[in-house]
């Protein structure tokens, strides 16, 4: 079976929705644990990474990607 991927930020559907309503969860820690946070009611969930692999069922928009700092068109610093 192929591995989920998944990862910091990302806005993920999971097999049950919240008791608000809503099934969207975004990814805001990830280690032993992750650390989840309800798109509707701004809710945050602490589960081990088993369990949420388990539960979740796709990645439905992934975290946008930041600039990089201290490229050639950055201003140098005085």
């Amino acid at each position: 079976m192929e591995r989920k991927t998944f990862g910091l930020g990302d806005i993920v559907q999971m097999k049950k929705p919240h008791p608000c309503g809503t099934n969207e969860m975004e990814i805001i820690r990830m280690g032993m644990d992750i650390r989840i946070k309800c798109v509707g009611c701004k809710h945050s969930v602490l589960i081990p990474r088993a369990k949420f692999e388990k539960y979740m069922k796709k990645v439905l928009r992934p975290a946008e990607s930041k600039p990089e700092t201290g490229g050639a068109d950055s201003t140098p610093s005085a």
